[in-house]
Formats: structure tokens, C-alpha cells, sequence
């Protein structure tokens, strides 16, 4: 199952184990069983600290298997093969069952230590999704930390049966106990938060106490990355403020066009920029929203949505943007209910049915192109009267035999049984006449808003598309203030533009620091 080089890197983290773990494996006859034994026969050769046994239990779903710590019946299990994104989830596991201690704060075990109650956490899950990991790896170390707590992550793509039965048409989807927690991306601290129901009061008391900051970012992207780097390097105070460290880079499946690097993925790119802005003293505060920006007498106060006020001498926004909504009737009921926005996620759970791609740039066409390797048909809706993806994914897309391109329409409507999608309404621009799709899944793909709501009624002046008005040293309209990234009117959204824009910024903060505090003449 596992190639020699694979085996090999495995066998030296395996070294690492202090404790000796078992794999509880559960199969049938399956072919899918037979792979997962030959993966589990593959990772118990690399270390004799491994054991293997098998479970007669008709209860648990096949192919799975349960990891523990000998002696104990601790509560992690994969049902399915955890390869792809999930193998480092797999190989975490290993480690944290035995006994290799994780990289996490100290304040966040103990909370997870000091849960009350019992918890069944399930998770489903694509291979393909580049979200689904940061969630199993998450409850997965909860489990090993608090025995009351239990996971398993469950391949959505070989239970089809559960996937169809409980309605899931996104990924990750995490049931409680029997009911739906959470949907998307979450990490272990905002996990541990939802849980712990007076964690955002003690986090806002602890940010309320806070000194001023010289610079403080506004965003855990690439730009505000860059910002922080550059402002702690000058040796002032610097501090960042993000909903979720990494932000749209998170949600990014490939990244071939990041100078020097030849290829990476998003959420890796993501963890190396948490890990060199951490190389600094910069006082990172992570899962708070900002909710309005102010100007006082000495200082600019960013008030988050907890209520916590921080101040600072200079402010760098670099809050990025989120995907565009069609906002047409449907759109929001039928959220995760068959419209989504990640197609490398979600596509795999809609494998042999009928879906339709809104957007006709390189995203749209890209999701296509992916869509129609797993689904029945792909039809893509265009509001040009042509495609804007580059020739070379459009000769791509229109060699594919279940595909479909409709160009100059307008979408109306999602159509839903109040449960899950059945279908989409268009407008045909040409003869203004309506048509109906019918399928169980819309991707939409059709841009970027900028995220500036909060920003709205402030000194900082916006352009017409809501983005933040920036001078050539990212200064904006309001003084002390400055903005980098997806979210100024700097055109061409890319990372390596974003992060330039997020040192040039940085670096017009300093110097506007420094003309502040010089004596006058």
C-alpha cells in the first residue's frame, strides 16, 4: 500500500513513540477492506511498538479501525482509508497516541482537559479536501488529551449510505452526539471555544488588559503576515488580530505561480506563514472578528466583535476577501445543501450526479474541468457572452464529453425540496427567456467581495466595490492608517502581490511612526 520512500519517512516519526499503541482493525470482504489491511500491515512493520488485532464488533462501520494506547480505549478511529490530505492526520495520530506530546499551548490542553460531559465527535470528510485535516487532526488530539472524548472520521465517498441518509453535502461536517456541530474549516482552539462557552468572555478580558501597540494588523493572510514580519523586524510592538490565521489561502487547493516555490498547497503555505510570523515577538490573537475602527485622541481603536477594545499607535488592514454569492433566491437556504463554493472539498460527495459551475473565468472553468472527473454532467453558466479562463483550460473543458457551456445567462433561482438542492433557474440574456436546470449541486465561482463591511460609516473611504482607497504607500483616508492585500483596490489578487503590498504597507506605518514622534521644528 505504502511505496519505499513512504515507508521509510514513516518508520523515522515512528521512532518517536514513547508509549505502545494498537490498531483495533474492523473489515469485511470488501476491496476496500483488503487495502486498508495491507496499509495497517504496512505501518505496523515500521515500528515494534505496534500491534494489530481485529474486532468482531458488527457495530463498527467497515472497513475502519481504532488507534489507542495499549492498555487504554482511547477514542480515535478512521473509517476509510485516511491517505491523501488525511494521511498526516493518520500519521499524527500515531504519534500522539504514542505519547510524542503536541505542539499546542498549555492553557488550550487544560481547557480541553477540563470539558465536562461525553463526547462522540463524527467527522465526514473528502480525501481531496484541504479543510477536512485541520478538523480530524483537532478532535483527534482532543481525544488523546480527554478520554471522554471520542472521533472518528469517516470518508463521505465510501459510506455514501450515512452521506445520503444524514443529508451531508458538504465537507467537513461534524456531528455531536448525534447532531450537526459544524460545517468549513475549524481549527482546535475554535473548536475547543464552541465548547467551552466562557472562553470569548475570558479571551475579551485578557485582550481588554492589553498595552498599546505600535502597529497593529488587521488579518491573518498573506498581507497581514508580511505586515507583521516587517513591522516586528523594525523592534516595535507589533500585534495581529485575525478571524483565522492563513485566511483565504486556507481554502486554496493548488499554488504553482508563488515565486521560487514550484508547487504548494494553500493550507501548507498557510502553516509557514503562522510559523515565520511566530519567528517574531508578535503577539498573535487569533478567532476575533473586528467589528468597528475608530480614531482617538492618541491612539486608533479597533473594537472586536467580543467587545474587547484594542488600541494602537498605527493600524494595517488586511482583512482579504471571501468568495461572491450569487445572492439569488435559494442561495443561503441551500447553502451546504447542495450550493457550495469549494469544489476540490465538497465535488467528491456529489459523485455520479448532476451539477452546474457558476463562473466562467479560471476558477469556474478549473472547477468544471475537476467536477466532471467525479460527477454524471457538469453544466457551466457563464453571464458573458463568453468564457474569460485562460484558451488553455477552455480547449481543456470543452474536449470533456459531460460537460456542458451556456454563456449570457443570468441565474435566478435555487430550487430545493427545503432539504437539498434539486435545481437552478436562468435567464437566457439574449431572448430574456427562463430555463430550468435540474441537478443536486451548484458550485459558484464568480469572484471575490472585499471584506469591509465593518468598515462601512468610518473614515477609511471605500471605492464603489467596497474595496479600501489606498496611496502609494498603502495609506489610507484615515491617519494611522493603512491597508494591504485582497482588500484595497490594488488590482490582481495574488499572494506574492498581497504580500508586497503587506511589507510596502508595513514599512509606510513605520515611517509614519517615526515622522509622528519626531519633535517639531
Amino acid at each position: 500500500m505504502l511505496d519505499a520512500n513512504l515507508k521509510t519517512q514513516l518508520k523515522g516519526y515512528l521512532a518517536n513513540l514513547t508509549h505502545s499503541i494498537e490498531i483495533i482493525v474492523s473489515v469485511d470482504g470488501s476491496d476496500k477492506s483488503r487495502e486498508l489491511e495491507s496499509l495497517i500491515t504496512d505501518i505496523a512493520e515500521q515500528s515494534e511498538k505496534i500491534a494489530v488485532r481485529y474486532s468482531n464488533d458488527a457495530t463498527l462501520r467497515k472497513p475502519s479501525f481504532q488507534v489507542t494506547r495499549a492498555g487504554e480505549n482511547m477514542g480515535i478511529s478512521f473509517a476509510g482509508l485516511p491517505m491523501g490530505h488525511e494521511f498526516t492526520s493518520l500519521v499524527l495520530a500515531l504519534l500522539q497516541a504514542g505519547g510524542y506530546p503536541p505542539k499546542t499551548s498549555e492553557d488550550v490542553l487544560a481547557q480541553i482537559r477540563d470539558l465536562p460531559g461525553d463526547y462522540l465527535f463524527e467527522t465526514y470528510i473528502s480525501l481531496s479536501c484541504q479543510n477536512c485535516p485541520d478538523v480530524v487532526q483537532a478532535l483527534n488530539l482532543m481525544a488523546v488529551i480527554n478520554p471522554r472524548i471520542r472521533h472518528v472520521m469517516i470518508d463521505g465517498s465510501l459510506f455514501q449510505d450515512e452521506v445520503n441518509a444524514r443529508q451531508i453535502m458538504a465537507v467537513p461536517t461534524v456531528f455531536l452526539n448525534g447532531e450537526v456541530f459544524g460545517q468549513g474549516r475549524m481549527g482546535l482552539e475554535e473548536i475547543v471555544a464552541k465548547l467551552d462557552t466562557g472562553a470569548v468572555e475570558r479571551e475579551a478580558a485578557k485582550i481588554n488588559e492589553k498595552a498599546p501597540f505600535d502597529v497593529l494588523v488587521v488579518g491573518g493572510g498573506p498581507a497581514g503576515s508580511a505586515a507583521a514580519i516587517y513591522a516586528a523586524r523594525k523592534g516595535i510592538r507589533t500585534g495581529v488580530v485575525a478571524e483565522r490565521f492563513g485566511g483565504q489561502v486556507l481554502d486554496t487547493m493548488s499554488i504553482e505561480n508563488f515565486i521560487s516555490v514550484k508547487e504548494t498547497e494553500g493550507p501548507k503555505l498557510a502553516v509557514a506563514l503562522e510559523q515565520h510570523v511566530k519567528e517574531y515577538d508578535v503577539d498573535i490573537m487569533n478567532l476575533q472578528r473586528a467589528a468597528k475602527l475608530e480614531r482617538g485622541s492618541e491612539f486608533v481603536e479597533i473594537t472586536l466583535q467580543s467587545g474587547a477594545v484594542l488600541k494602537s499607535k498605527s493600524v494595517i488592514l488586511a482583512t482579504g476577501a471571501r468568495w461572491r454569492e450569487m445572492n439569488v433566491p435559494g442561495e443561503k437556504e441551500y447553502r451546504n445543501k447542495g450550493v457550495a463554493y469549494c469544489p476540490h472539498c465538497d465535488g467528491p460527495l456529489f459523485k455520479g450526479k448532476r451539477v452546474a459551475v457558476i463562473g466562467g473565468g479560471n476558477s469556474g472553468v478549473e472547477a468544471a474541468i475537476d467536477l466532471a472527473g467525479i460527477v454524471a454532467h457538469v453544466t457551466l453558466l457563464e453571464f458573458d457572452s463568453k468564457l474569460r479562463a485562460d484558451a488553455v483550460l477552455q480547449n481543456k473543458l470543452r474536449s470533456l464529453p459531460n460537460v456542458t457551456i451556456i454563456t449570457e445567462v443570468l441565474s435566478t433561482e435555487v430550487v430545493g425540496d427545503g432539504n437539498k438542492v434539486s435545481g437552478l433557474t436562468y435567464t437566457d440574456r439574449a431572448t430574456n427567456e427562463s430555463h430550468k436546470i435540474e441537478l443536486e449541486g451548484i458550485f459558484v465561482q464568480i469572484g471575490l467581495l472585499p471584506n469591509t463591511d465593518w468598515l462601512k460609516g468610518s473614515e477609511v473611504e471605500l471605492s464603489n466595490r467596497g474595496e479600501i482607497m489606498v496611496g502609494a504607500h498603502g495609506n489610507t483616508s484615515m491617519e494611522g492608517v493603512f491597508a494591504a492585500g485582497d482588500v484595497t483596490i490594488v488590482p490582481y489578487k495574488q499572494i506574492i502581490i498581497a504580500m508586497g503590498e503587506g511589507a510596502k504597507a508595513s514599512l509606510g506605518a513605520f515611517d509614519y511612526l517615526i515622522r509622528s514622534s519626531a519633535p517639531k521644528a
